[in-house]
């Protein structure tokens, strides 16, 4: 997802499927907030259709980016689970947008270890 907005790629939305006291504390720069409960009434008017989604929500400890994910496929949505949510992004350094603008968080050392990658 990093490398995906960093180099501006497009043809895919990605959507924040949390609460709206979690999506006020921070998002992905760039995210849609639409909350799973509304993904059933509110897709078609936000997403147009046959575009690609990307889901997520606070992160392994939760199954809302999966349950989000489930919605879409059901509308007949192209889509994927943005895998460690919003915990790991943030934990990772990565920008977070807020109201008062994108900032970025330490790097936790248990996340993003220096010099190592996961190797998967």
């Amino acid at each position: 997802m990093a490398a995906d907005l960093g180099a501006g790629r497009t043809g895919w939305v990605l959507i924040d499927s949390r609460s709206q006291e979690s999506w006020d504390q921070g998002h992905l720069p760039g995210a849609i907030h639409l909350p799973t409960r509304e993904i059933a009434a509110r897709a078609a008017t936000v997403v147009p259709a046959g575009t690609a989604v990307v889901t997520y929500c606070w992160g392994p400890g939760c199954n809302g980016g999966t349950k989000a994910a489930l919605e879409f496929a059901k509308l007949g949505y192209p889509v994927k689970e943005m895998l460690g949510g919003f915990e790991y992004w943030s934990r990772e350094g990565l920008p977070v947008e807020t109201t008062d603008g994108v900032t970025r968080r330490p790097v936790d050392p248990l996340t993003a270890p220096r010099g190592v990658a996961c190797a998967c």
